[in-house]
């Protein structure tokens, strides 16, 4: 689990284990672990840290003295070092005496310092730390425009990043290493921030910290979390999920959506709609019925939306109106959007939204007083943290917001970010598997916010395995490193192949994670 904590909370637990050690302590700490990161990445590409140009980006405040005591530390093992003060006035008075008593070289001129920034061979982003807010200033800008031939290595939080929300308003340092002290920050996990942090390294330094405001399930949590039937159990025992999807305008969202449930963990699928003949000739295992939710027979779990067309709206009321949890998407959220949080009012059974920031725009404006425009999307997209609570408060539901960094946020507070996934699962029908992968877990038993969290993160592995992406199983934090300079590495695929991938992804994850098979033979 990548657990990631608020700046107030870090702050708060540096202060209590400052008090409880010699001073400076817990800065040398840092910069130990920083200087040991930058070395390992000079090893790598020069084959030692001796002779190495390093750059040294040193604002003002602690972030500027982990980088100037991480530069001293490099200065000693024979590394040309230069640190460039953007702050001269302002800079860490005793991270820049350790510098020079290393024989580092302090330049003040900002030409000059662009000119060594073109040449080193590792570049230390240490201007702005956790606490900043808004774009580089001016006399940075010029930096993260620059040209550079090394690496660039932040220093807990690339420079112009919102630490909390991962928000870039302005101009931003985009860094290929980030070295972040104690926790993760959110603002590296989730877009924007997180495609400017390249590879995430976390660098212990004793806090004892609270419970995380974000969390990133790895391979361990979600095996444990993946249904798996027992020596007695049968189909009915392992959940069925209803799917309403389809129309004769979109009749393959339903070929997809029951494709990704048959996928799910669940024991049937249970298909409502207008494609029910295309779905059994598909899929001669669904259980199909005539008419909506509503004289479907009984189902552990409803999925409502894909490609529903103009039977959205009474597939819907139908599906709510049960008592059993719902997933909505799509066409489903559209219908949702005009009703308003009202229609989920009295539900005793919990709700899940997987809009992406279009449907969830108009989610919001469904949420605001009569009349309200729906938000630009592109807004929402660059500040996907509060957008997903902001809906997540507005329906008392759990959201699943999907995009580049897919956020899921709980009513009750919980969020986690999902750190699988690939730029090519942007193609039509990845969301209707993604929603009938969801529904059959909900179906299996998984609470709203584990239901979310486990498909997404099945959905980005298979997504990756399709694409023929190397390290589709255990990509993680620092995913988007292997774009090279051609680009998104990987091929297109088709949301067929995404959940046909799903099986051999779950199996996977079960056997990387030391998961032992089940026992027995269950019956029908």
């Amino acid at each position: 689990m990548r657990r990631a904590h608020r700046v107030e909370q870090v702050r708060a637990a540096e202060a209590e284990l400052m008090a409880r050690l010699p001073e400076g302590t817990l800065m040398q700490r840092a910069a130990a672990g920083l200087a040991a990161t930058c070395a390992r990445l000079l090893t790598r590409r020069r084959g030692r840290v001796y002779g190495s140009r390093v750059v040294v980006l040193a604002g003002s405040g602690d972030n500027g003295g982990d980088a100037l005591y991480a530069g001293a530390a490099l200065a000693r093992r024979g590394a040309r070092v230069t640190a460039v003060l953007l702050a001269p006035e302002r800079a860490h008075v005793d991270g820049l005496a350790a510098l020079r008593a290393a024989r580092g070289r302090v330049v003040l001129e900002q030409e000059v310092g662009l000119a060594d920034f073109s040449r080193a061979d590792l570049v230390l982003d240490g201007i702005v730390g956790i606490g900043g807010r808004g774009g580089l200033r001016p006399e940075a800008e010029p930096y993260a425009r620059a040209a550079r031939r090394g690496v660039v290595v932040a220093v807990d939080v690339p420079s112009g990043v919102d630490a909390d929300t991962g928000e870039v308003a302005g101009v931003a340092l985009r860094a290929d290493v980030t070295v972040c002290f104690g926790t993760h920050k959110p603002g590296l996990l989730i877009d924007p921030g997180a495609s400017y942090a390249g590879a995430v390294q976390l660098v212990e330094i004793g806090l004892e910290l609270p419970t995380a405001d974000v969390e990133a399930l790895q391979h361990a949590e979600v095996a444990a979390l993946l249904p798996v039937p027992g020596a007695e159990s049968d189909k009915y025992r392992r959940g069925v999920v209803g799917v309403a999807a389809g129309s004769a305008t979109y009749p393959g969202a339903a070929l997809l959506a029951v494709a990704g449930a048959l996928r799910g963990g669940a024991g049937a699928v249970r298909y409502v709609g207008s494609a029910a003949e295309e779905v059994v000739r598909r899929f001669p295992e669904v259980l199909v019925t005539e008419g909506g939710p509503a004289g479907a027979g009984r189902v552990q779990a409803w999925v409502v939306g894909p490609g529903g067309g103009d039977g959205a709206r009474q597939a819907l009321g139908e599906a709510l109106a049960s008592d059993v949890p719902v997933l909505v998407d799509a066409d489903g959220l559209t219908e949702l959007g005009r009703l308003g949080p009202q229609a989920l009012t009295g539900r005793t059974a919990p709700t899940l939204l997987t809009p992406h920031t279009g449907e969830a725009a108009r989610l919001l404006a469904g949420a605001g007083a009569a009349g309200t425009a729906p938000p630009p999307a592109d807004d929402l997209a660059a500040a996907r943290l509060t957008t997903a609570r902001r809906l997540a408060a507005a329906y008392r539901a759990t959201v699943l917001l999907k995009g580049s960094t897919t956020v899921i946020a709980d009513p009750g507070g919980a969020v986690r970010v999902n750190p699988t996934g690939t730029p090519w699962l942007a193609t039509a029908g990845s969301g209707d598997v993604l929603a009938g992968l969801a529904g059959s877990l909900l179906a299996a038993g998984l609470s709203t916010l584990d239901a979310a969290s486990v498909a997404a993160y099945l959905h980005g592995l298979a997504g990756r395995r399709a694409a023929g992406l190397a390290g589709g199983v255990g990509a993680g934090v620092g995913m988007a490193s292997d774009e090279g300079a051609l680009g998104v590495p990987g091929a297109p695929v088709t949301a067929l192949q995404v959940a046909g991938a799903l099986s051999a992804v779950w199996r996977d994850v079960r056997s990387s994670a030391g998961v032992a098979g089940a026992v027995g033979a269950g019956g029908e």
